[in-house]
């Protein structure tokens, strides 16, 4: 029986990614003080890795910026269709899940950018930055959006350049850069009190009902009894607890299928006025600054919760990186976890997926066999093994040599999600 753990990832230093950056490609001309930042990032993201690291010393003003567009993710979910609709194409944002499920766990909200055009925004302490910063609801949501995604593209190129140093070649940075595009994500993970307001709301306003109805009777002072529980250290079991099922997680266990993922630490929040939508208070996870992300370590059988500060970045191996490294970097199992008194807290997240352009060719061969992580499920012994390997589609079932990127995501998505999928709700 596979058992949960606390995972503190290795930390990359922001300002060493720049020193890397600037450095010539030979390693031999590297200064000797970086060598155990190498070694560290590629234990980290190689084959017996959790094939993810923490950015920490990011600038101020894009952790400025996450406190800033975080909150926005749970107002723009809870908004009618109609107003919310309208604010996204005022900012040219759309969505990538379906948001007509009053019951969906999630709602995301999406824009694929341009290198180029991020490249042309300001780099901070600027006007724009202080307007958006200083802007109230959805004025500045573009922008902001597009400020964070920058920030976060340019850590995973960077990071990209740095392995492509200890693998060899220049094919992680060169792929992202042919590619010339990346999607970021403002996500809102629901709870259970976020659902039944999306749904009062749709039966009012299609006349089924003519007045709100509270969660349950005594909502807001089940709510308080929450928070005066579960803030700090009193109750240290909400997230050490033992595993649950899938029903317990907020996204079900799968690999990212690009090359980097990059995500901002969570915030999570907790309601302060049943009946108002704005009113809600950051609630800090006790027994430490846990994120909810938790990893599958397939070599000790354990599932690992990642434990982050607020003012870093995360960065996850995704498959195509593990293709393209021919199996020295290791794709990352993950799902995230949903606390067990999860009634009335919700998880915001703002992540940006960086992949090869969609003519990129992949193939199988030439792979370390110890980063291939299709050859692990032999060697399945315990039941929760074998649950979470249900969910997921072996590797080699969704790649074959000759495919382009575009492919295998089309294939990836229909195993996972499609009709007869091992994630189907069909």
């Amino acid at each position: 029986m596979a058992t949960e753990e606390i995972l503190e990832p290795f930390e990359l230093n922001f300002s060493d990614l720049l020193r890397f950056s600037s450095s010539p490609l030979s390693d031999s001309s590297s200064p000797d003080c970086l060598d155990s930042v190498y070694d560290g990032v590629m234990e980290a993201l190689g084959p017996l890795g959790p094939g993810l690291l923490c950015v920490a010393g990011v600038p101020l003003d894009f952790n400025l910026l996450r406190q800033k567009i975080l909150p926005l993710a749970r107002k723009l979910a809870l908004l009618s269709s109609g107003d919310r609709d309208r604010i996204l194409k005022c900012h040219g944002l759309g969505s990538d899940v379906p948001l007509k499920n009053p019951y969906r766990t999630v709602s995301s909200f999406a824009k694929q950018f341009k290198y180029a055009d991020c490249r042309d925004l300001p780099k901070g302490n600027s006007v724009e930055d202080k307007q958006v910063l200083h802007d109230t609801d959805f004025d500045q949501l573009g922008t902001a959006f597009d400020r964070l995604s920058y920030c976060m593209m340019e850590v995973g190129l960077m990071l990209a350049e740095l392995c492509d140093r200890k693998i060899g070649g220049q094919e992680l940075k060169s792929s992202l850069l042919n590619s010339g595009t990346g999607k970021g994500r403002l996500i809102h993970y629901h709870s259970e009190y976020d659902n039944q307001i999306i749904k009062k709301s749709r039966e009012r306003s299609s006349k089924k009902a003519t007045k709100p109805t509270p969660f349950h009777t005594s909502s807001h002072q089940e709510c308080e009894r929450f928070k005066t529980k579960n803030q700090g250290t009193e109750r240290k079991d909400i997230f050490t607890s033992s595993i649950r099922s899938s029903s317990d997680v907020w996204q079900n266990w799968h690999y990212d299928y690009g090359i980097f993922t990059v995500l901002t630490a969570p915030l999570f929040l907790i309601p302060d006025n049943m009946n108002s939508l704005d009113c809600t208070s950051e609630w800090n996870p006790p027994n430490g600054l846990h994120t909810c992300l938790q990893l599958y370590d397939r070599v000790r059988r354990k599932i690992l919760m990642v434990k982050a500060s607020p003012e870093s970045f995360i960065v996850q191996v995704g498959e195509t990186a593990e293709i393209l490294s021919k199996g020295k970097l290791r794709s990352t199992l993950h799902s995230v976890h949903r606390p067990s008194w999860w009634g009335y807290l919700s998880r915001e997240n703002f992540v940006v997926f960086l992949q090869p352009a969609w003519d990129k060719f992949l193939t199988m061969s030439g792979r370390d066999n110890s980063g291939d992580h299709d050859d692990d499920d032999n060697e399945l012994e315990g039941d929760l093994d074998k649950e979470i390997t249900k969910a997921v589609p072996p590797l080699r079932s969704r790649l074959k040599d000759g495919m382009t990127f575009a492919e295998f995501s089309r294939v990836t998505t229909r195993q996972y999600y499609g009709g007869g999928g091992t994630q189907s709700r069909k």
